[in-house]
């Protein structure tokens, strides 16, 4: 999941223990935020900062709600098409693991030939929410110790 941490930062998560992931307003992301099960691990990614990466790790709490900022005129998420019998957004609950001593910055993550084609370090890549596979997700727990 990536968040700009002066919107919500992984001290937020660390202090506040566990958050609903509100305001996803994009459908490819939804769908993956949908296909989380209780128990999923999370990269927390930090992005428009001077130092972009992996910050830590979340893991999801409770399964995908409808997301209740689209029902919110006073949100900047409020979404006129949702209703409450047909919501559009969904928002899992997320619960904070660690953060990682030292972020893992992108930069140094693109010289892993391990993790080449992890969606994260892929040119143009802007989704907040992707999936990761096995392979790349154990290597980047193998990098952060």
């Amino acid at each position: 999941m990536k968040t700009e941490p002066g919107s919500y930062s992984i001290d937020d998560l660390e202090r506040e223990g566990k958050t609903l992931w509100t305001g996803v307003r994009n459908y490819q992301a939804r769908n993956f935020m949908n296909a989380m099960e209780v128990g999923d691990e999370i990269l927390f990614h930090h992005s428009s900062t001077a130092e972009i990466g992996i910050y830590g790790l979340a893991r999801v709490y409770k399964k995908a709600v409808a997301d209740p900022t689209q029902f919110d005129r006073k949100d900047s998420h409020f979404d006129p098409k949702a209703t409450k019998d047909k919501p559009i957004w969904f928002s899992p609950e997320i619960t904070f693991v660690k953060k990682y001593e030292k972020p893992l910055l992108l930069s140094q993550l693109k010289l892993y030939r391990e993790l080449e084609g992890m969606l994260l370090l892929e040119k143009g890549s802007r989704l907040s929410v992707q999936s990761v596979s096995e392979r790349h997700f154990k290597k980047i727990q193998s990098i952060s110790q």
